[in-house]
């Protein structure tokens, strides 16, 4: 239907309520395809290319007495070549240059106004000697170790409280070398809980790109309380069978780019985060200003794009377009359950390709785990206002799984130009319960909590002007 014609053919009659949702959301449709036609996608966090100037000093890792033979252990030389390049923090910055080795190495903490720089053929290896890594405090928004209550073992590359770090490359390699941590989690050995590969804390203006992350212990790339954090052009992976891997994982953060990736992990590929039952409702700090384009995402156990289960302190204002998702047990996945609190608002999914998923699409709200007994159960999560526009799916077997909680239903789901091909296997399309929401050209048939035109679910799509630029949002 073309919008102008339809606009004629109501121009000067009273309009119903249903009618002027129609109106709005036929704006929106055609405003969005106007915005792919002419090549601007509206500014969303992506839009904004972080200037990387050469830093004026730069030294080798080699200078430092580091050995490139994949045994000898070079974490002193690490943080004695960063302590180094600290003093030019105020000269402009420096480089730190990792040539072609396997660099084998503990944790080490980065500086402000440092680019650390991985040539081809760089690889640093994580020890996988636990007494090599310290243990530090548990993140404040989660109260304890996610996996074992105290404390955590530090990241492999961390900064805290850091401004201006770039971890780039010529395609090195940073490789966690995570098999003995996926064992200790399996049987159950942890003293604490398991390191990242990279970790961000309290720090903005960064940047990781052209790089190789291989075997995190747990996740890869982990910017927590950040702003302003730009990823890109990354390749991610671990085995299928690594227990609950994730690649990249924005924790309560405000105004992160992720785009250009390639993500294959043993659990969820993206995972969006905000924090753990009544630590992170304390915290309250939220996840917020995402975009995510032009990515490819495989998740084995997990979800191709998941947000939460810890969501505590909200996740909200996020655009994902231009994604592919493929030979994974879930797509894209809201996970949150009683006692969790925050909400997941505001998120709009365009433009999404799907390969061989079991359950495309699914909004849980009885998913996940608590810290400790002091959580409180009447704090009941808020799902309102996610659009999914122009997906497609080849060999699905469930289009979509949505449970919400009876007390505090899923609301504003809203779906259009969706079109799944669903395999023999498939038990049924679509279950939904405790959940509403709009749909139009949907296949297969949504089940009829989507389909609704009230007013719960009639601002599903709405109208956003950015800079002068319409966005959808």
């Amino acid at each position: 239907m073309h919008l102008q014609g339809f606009l004629l053919r109501n121009s000067g009659l009273p309009c119903s309520y249903d009618t002027l949702f129609q109106v709005a959301l036929l704006l929106l449709l055609a405003l969005s395809n106007a915005v792919r036609i002419y090549g601007e996608e509206g500014e969303g966090q992506c839009d904004f290319k972080p200037k990387l100037d050469p830093r004026p000093h730069s030294v080798s890792i080699k200078e430092f007495g580091a050995v490139g033979d994949g045994k000898t252990l070079n974490t002193i030389a690490f943080q004695n070549a960063i302590f180094y390049l600290k003093s030019f923090a105020d000269k402009g910055g420096a480089q730190l240059y990792v040539p072609p080795g396997k660099w084998l190495t503990g944790p080490f903490n980065l500086t402000s106004h440092l680019t650390l720089f991985l040539e081809k053929g760089a690889v640093i290896i994580g020890s996988q000697d636990p007494s090599h890594w310290e243990v530090v405090e548990p993140l404040p928004s989660y109260g304890r170790g996610t996996e074992v209550p105290g404390g955590r073992y530090q990241s492999l590359i961390y900064g805290y409280m850091l401004h201006d770090v770039v971890i780039t490359g010529n395609n090195g390699t940073i490789d966690g070398m995570g098999l003995v941590w996926w064992e200790w989690f399996t049987s159950h050995s942890l003293n604490h809980s398991r390191p990242h590969l990279v970790e961000f804390i309290a720090s903005d203006y960064v940047v990781v790109s052209n790089l190789t992350f291989l075997n995190a212990p747990a996740y890869s790339v982990h910017p927590v309380y950040c702003r302003n954090v730009h990823i890109q052009n990354i390749s991610i992976s671990s085995p299928p069978e690594s227990p609950y891997t994730v690649g990249i994982v924005p924790d309560s953060s405000d105004g992160v780019c992720i785009e250009d990736c390639t993500i294959v992990m043993g659990y969820d590929a993206i995972g969006l985060k905000s924090g753990w039952d009544e630590y992170g409702i304390a915290y309250g700090r939220p996840t917020t200003n995402v975009h995510i384009r032009h990515v490819h995402l495989q998740a084995s156990s997990g979800a191709c794009l998941a947000f939460g289960s810890d969501m505590s302190g909200g996740i909200s204002n996020t655009i994902v377009e231009h994604v592919r998702l493929y030979n994974s047990h879930s797509g894209i996945v809201f996970r949150t359950t009683r006692g969790r609190g925050g909400y997941m608002k505001e998120i709009v999914i365009s433009d999404v390709e799907m390969e061989n998923i079991y359950t495309a699409f699914a909004a849980m709200g009885h998913c996940g785990s608590h810290p400790d007994d002091r959580y409180d159960p009447n704090a009941l999560p808020h799902l309102n206002h996610i659009t999914l526009l122009d997906v497609t799916g080849k060999n699905i077997t469930i289009a979509g799984n949505l449970t919400g909680i009876q007390e505090s239903p899923f609301t504003n789901i809203c779906l259009s130009n969706v079109t799944l091909s669903i395999n023999s296997a498939s038990p049924i399309a679509w279950k939904c319960s405790d959940v509403s929401g709009f749909s139009e050209s949907v296949l297969p048939e949504p089940c009829p909590d989507l389909k609704s035109s009230s007013n719960s679910s009639s601002y599903c799509f709405s109208l956003l002007d950015l800079n002068g630029k319409t966005a959808v949002l």
